[in-house]
């Protein structure tokens, strides 16, 4: 079969060889305007599957429809409503589908904005990607990337494995590490995890490739030893500790003015005691004395007794004496 290209458009030879030929009546739309897409299979009666997908990449519309005998087909897939969250100005992309051709399928892009007759509007597919990470971390601790990819300004749903599988990170020591292990937040948005090894700069360049369309995004973290975070958090500690010194402290001084004032009290006691003991003393002394003077007042009185004693005595022996 030939395959011949005259002014731009396909040989009548090149048509029959293509199983689906879709096109679309324009390529911008505005609010109101109907989406007619249209075209020819390979073979007559055919069934032919229509999808409509909005720029985040789900499906809008969906319709089946089978060809005449000559392999001609149409179908207005969709009356432009109002712009809203559903339906908003971006890029579209209609699908056509033949189930039995082993799901052989054309795309066409098009183009929803707010005047289709003003300025002609380029159709081409706008995929932003932002990084939001941590300026700064530590060494060993693991740090979260989080990602969002959009379409015309929507999230774009997918599977992180290929939307993101072209993503990695320059190390501080030169090395491209990629990063292929995103886990899905929610349609659109993204995270990954990394644990640094060594301190210096870590780049993330953020790579999301969507229906033929890529986009990226960069973000760069500065590891050290330690995170601001972490210092702030022993700082916390230091002063707690501080503080409970401080009040354990006071209540030692407390403890030992009481001792203080017990100590003094003990001494006032003691003097007491000792004066006392004092005058104790001095009784016992005086009592002595007394006794002292009791004693000798006996003897003065006890000795011409006692030699009264010895007169009468010797007195006796000698009369006895006499009578023999």
């Amino acid at each position: 079969m030939l395959f011949v290209i005259a002014n731009g458009v396909l040989s009548q030879a090149n048509a029959a060889s293509i199983p689906l030929q879709l096109y679309t009546d324009s390529q911008v739309y505005s609010e109101g305007q109907p989406l007619l897409a249209y075209g020819k299979t390979a073979f007559a009666n055919e069934t032919v599957i229509l999808r409509l997908f909005a720029p985040d990449g789900t499906i809008k519309q969906f319709n089946q429809i089978t060809s005449d005998n000559q392999g001609n087909f149409n179908q207005i897939l969709i009356r432009w409503p109002n712009a809203t969250t559903n339906y908003p100005y971006g890029t579209y992309s209609v699908e056509g589908i033949l189930p039995k051709e082993q799901g052989y399928s054309q795309k066409v892009d098009v183009k929803f904005a707010s005047s289709s007759t003003v300025i002609p509007v380029p159709i081409q597919r706008n995929v932003q990607v932002s990084v939001y990470a941590p300026q700064t971390a530590a060494v060993n601790q693991t740090l979260r990337v989080f990602v969002q990819v959009t379409s015309d300004g929507l999230l774009v749903a997918g599977d992180p494995s290929k939307l993101l599988a072209n993503s990695y990170v320059h190390e501080p020591n030169g090395n491209i590490v990629l990063l292929n292990n995103f886990v899905m937040i929610n349609p659109g948005l993204y995270y990954v995890d990394l644990t640094p090894t060594q301190e210096g700069t870590y780049i993330f360049v953020i790579v999301a490739y969507s229906q033929g369309t890529e986009g990226n995004g960069s973000f760069a973290t500065l590891v050290q030893k330690q995170t601001l975070a972490s210092v702030y958090t022993q700082l916390i500690q230091l002063n707690s500790a501080l503080v409970s010194t401080s009040n354990e402290l006071d209540k030692m001084k407390n403890e030992v003015q009481n001792f203080g004032y017990v100590l003094n009290t003990s001494q006032n006691s003691i003097s007491q005691a000792n004066a006392n003991m004092n005058k104790t003393v001095t009784s016992m002394s005086q009592s002595v004395q007394s006794l002292e003077s009791a004693s000798g007042q006996v003897n003065s009185l006890f000795l011409p007794v006692v030699a009264l004693i010895a007169i009468i005595i010797a007195l006796q022996i000698t009369i006895l004496a006499r009578r023999r």
